[in-house]
């Protein structure tokens, strides 16, 4: 199945529904979204937008990025979250030519995942509260910092590694887009870094063999550092999961 949704300014929002777990369950459709910036809404697709039905907003920006970019517009019956879930901010755009870009951006999701326990563990508090419609938790990109949380919550639900790997890959096929924004809003210059708004499948595989190395899984992570229980795992599950 596609999973991007198309959006005229939105490059990367993606429906999580549809992944199988372990146990014979499925990420049910339409209820669980992962976008790049919603402050790019406008027009047409606003309206696209509003047709999927979002009720909740996670976004996972600092505040300063909000400031300068937007954030989505408000409308009735929308709740919205800023949990900022990184703390340490770099420029991928102005990295080296040589920096590798798995081992790099692993090593980032690792610090995000250790230094925003706090915002990770509210994220989570909020994707699986009782809601009356969808969730769309995203970032800039839609790609780091969305993809980190991505890959937790379908991971507490029970879905296997290599599909997790594989939905964090999925954002190469925006990349191209990704990088045309950038450019476009830095009158014509290009990064420096040839590994910006890519998302090879590598960078997760490398983060998640550090995580299992440490805590035996995401979930073991998750019980670890961020206090999740039994009982929100099958909060999240009973929100997520249908037979």
């Amino acid at each position: 199945m596609s999973r991007h949704i198309a959006f005229d300014r939105l490059h990367n929002f993606r429906d999580l529904g549809g992944y199988r777990t372990t146990d014979g369950q499925t990420v049910r459709p339409g209820l669980l979204y992962r976008s790049d910036s919603l402050g790019k809404l406008a027009d047409d697709d606003w309206d696209r937008y509003l047709a999927l039905g979002v009720r909740t907003v996670i976004d996972l920006r600092y505040p300063w990025e909000i400031e300068a970019k937007g954030r989505v517009p408000g409308h009735a019956g929308l709740t919205y979250h800023n949990l900022s879930i990184e703390h340490r901010p770099y420029d991928q755009a102005a990295l080296g030519a040589d920096v590798p870009v798995g081992r790099y951006l692993a090593d980032r999701f690792d610090e995000v995942a250790h230094d925003g326990v706090k915002e990770i563990r509210q994220v989570l508090d909020v994707i699986a509260a009782p809601s009356e419609g969808p969730v769309v938790f995203h970032c800039a990109s839609g790609k780091d910092r969305t993809g980190l949380i991505a890959a937790l919550v379908l991971d507490l639900v029970g879905v296997d590694e290599k599909t997790v790997v594989e939905d964090f890959a999925l954002t190469e096929l925006a990349s191209e887009r990704l990088l045309a924004d950038w450019i476009a809003d830095h009158d014509g210059r290009r990064p420096v870094w040839p590994g910006y708004g890519r998302a090879p499948a590598e960078i997760m595989q490398l983060f998640l063999d550090g995580i299992n190395a440490r805590h035996g899984s995401l979930t073991g992570y998750a019980r670890e550092q961020l206090g999740v229980d039994d009982e929100l795992i099958s909060a999240l599950s009973a929100r997520l999961l249908t037979r």
